[in-house]
This record gives structure tokens, C-alpha cells and sequence, in this order.
């Protein structure tokens, strides 16, 4: 604490706040904004209302626990900043600066009030660091926490868009399957093969295995999880794409498809699809 062990940090705020914001700006402009990813508008508006609800804040006397209520709307305005930058393309880094960057123009603040008082000086830094610090730590867990949950979205549409089932004619669907199989990604595609098999009320559903690289005792147990899940819709199931060491693997495997029809190539099995459902391919000559 200061001079008769009161802080003088809700005073400097409060009454030097128009020269901090101005020189916490110009620190600010030199590091977090090069890049032009923020408006000198839109930066100086954060700017301010931070200032203002941090003037708030410490005027209530607890600068050690930012977790407390009087600290709610600190959190709230650095939650909305961190979010907004990690959108933009800020660096964690970056956005921690927003907080770091105004350690400065308060220092200099305190330094020429409390000059004459080593004593309180080296006290009142040491509180507005603790403080800032902890402020600035927040900002980065947030941040970390928007860009994971944006790559777990990012996740879950890719995941989504790889797994695609098309009505191929009548009532046969395909699933073209693309890339390795986990149990994650099989559950996926089983919910999206059994909702379009009810959608479209599909007799038989292609699972096509020609993008799979490898086929392992954990992909065809997934595989046959599926098959047995659309034949309880009453749909029945071809698997396709069966290149010859695929073939050979899954022999070496021990893995038992002898169950299930499999084909080469998804025209074989389209050609048995469509037996299967009670239609003919026919070939016309011209004479």
C-alpha cells in the first residue's frame, strides 16, 4: 500500500484518466495494432471503457482478488475484447499486450506522485503489477479458450463435410468415405447414414472404402457397427472400393465380412444395387 497504508491507484486513475488513455493509446499503437487488424476508433473505445470500469473497480479496495464481484465488469470487457481478437487474427500474445501495455503510462503516473516516498512508490508498483499481471493472464486464457473452441468447430464441420451420404438413385444412397476411420468420426457417419436411410426410406446404402488408405481390425469392426445399424432400418448395405491389399489385409486380419457384400468398384456395386432394388441396366445401340 501507499502513504498511511491506503493505495493512490483509484486516485491516479481517476485523475489523471484522460492523459493515461491518451499514452496507454500510443503504447498501444506501436505494438498490438501494426498490423492493422483493429481501427484506431474501435482501439480507442476498448481503450476507454476499460479504463472506466477498472476506475470502478479499484475505487471498491480489493486489487488482489480480480475473482470477486466488484470485478465482474473487467472480466466482462476483457472476455469481449480477447474474443474479438482471437477472431481478427491477434496473436495470444498480441492480446495479452492490451493489458501489459498500460504497466507504462501508470507507472510514470505513480513515479511522479509518489517521488518523494521511495518507500510507497516501490509498494504501489509492485501492486499495480500484480494486478495488471493478473488481468493480462486472463485475457490469454481466454483467448486460448475462444481458439480452441473454433478449431473443435472447425473439427466438427470438416468432420461433418468428409462424411457426406447422396441419394445415388432411387432408393440407394453412398457413402463415399474419405481419409481414416475413428470412433468419433464412425459415429458421425452412422448418424448421418441412418438419418438419410429414414429420410429417404433407402433400401440399400453403398459404403464406399476406395479414399480409405488402410483397412485395420478397428476400421472393419466400425465398418460392420455400421452395416448392422443401417440393417436394423431396413436398409442393406454394399461396401465398395475393395483394392486388392485391402483385400489380402483384411484376410491377414482374420476379419469376418463374410457377412457382408463387398464389390471392387462402386459401378459393381451400383450395378448390384440396383438389381437389388429391382432395376436393370440397359444399353442402347445406335444401328
Amino acid at each position: 500500500m501507499g502513504l498511511n497504508g491506503k493505495t493512490h491507484i483509484p486516485e491516479i486513475l481517476e485523475k489523471y484518466e484522460a492523459e493515461l488513455l491518451a499514452d496507454w493509446l500510443q503504447e498501444l499503437k506501436s505494438i498490438s495494432n501494426r498490423r492493422g487488424l483493429l481501427k484506431d476508433v474501435e482501439l480507442r473505445e476498448e481503450c476507454r471503457e476499460f479504463l472506466e470500469v477498472l476506475k470502478n473497480a479499484v475505487q471498491q479496495g480489493n486489487l488482489n482478488d480480480i475473482l470477486s464481484p466488484e470485478w465482474n465488469p473487467v472480466r466482462e470487457i476483457l472476455t469481449s475484447i480477447s474474443r474479438n481478437r482471437s477472431q481478427k487474427g491477434f496473436t495470444s500474445t498480441e492480446t495479452a499486450s492490451f493489458v501489459f501495455s498500460f504497466k507504462q503510462p501508470l507507472f510514470s503516473r505513480l513515479r511522479s506522485e509518489l517521488q518523494q516516498h521511495g518507500s510507497a512508490l516501490s509498494e504501489e508498483v509492485w501492486l499495480a503489477t500484480t494486478l495488471l499481471d493478473k488481468l493480462g493472464l486472463l485475457t490469454t486464457e481466454i483467448y486460448q479458450k475462444a481458439r480452441e473452441e473454433v478449431i473443435i468447430r472447425q473439427q466438427e464441420e470438416l468432420l461433418a463435410l468428409s462424411t457426406p451420404v447422396v441419394k445415388l438413385w432411387g432408393s440407394i444412397l453412398v457413402l463415399p468415405l474419405i481419409g481414416t476411420l475413428d470412433s468419433s468420426r464412425t459415429q458421425v457417419i452412422t448418424e448421418s447414414l441412418l438419418q438419410k436411410i429414414v429420410d429417404t426410406s433407402s433400401q440399400v446404402a453403398i459404403i464406399d472404402i476406395t479414399g480409405v488408405p488402410t483397412v485395420d481390425t478397428l476400421t472393419a469392426q466400425h465398418l460392420l457397427k455400421t452395416i448392422t445399424a443401417a440393417r436394423l432400418m431396413g436398409a442393406e448395405c454394399i461396401i465398395s472400393g475393395i483394392r486388392p491389399q485391402i483385400a489380402q489385409t483384411i484376410v491377414y486380419l482374420g476379419v469376418d465380412l463374410s457377412d457382408v457384400v463387398t464389390k471392387a468398384t462402386l459401378a459393381d456395386a451400383f450395378a448390384l444395387a440396383l438389381s437389388q432394388i429391382g432395376c436393370k441396366i440397359t444399353c442402347s445401340s445406335e444401328r
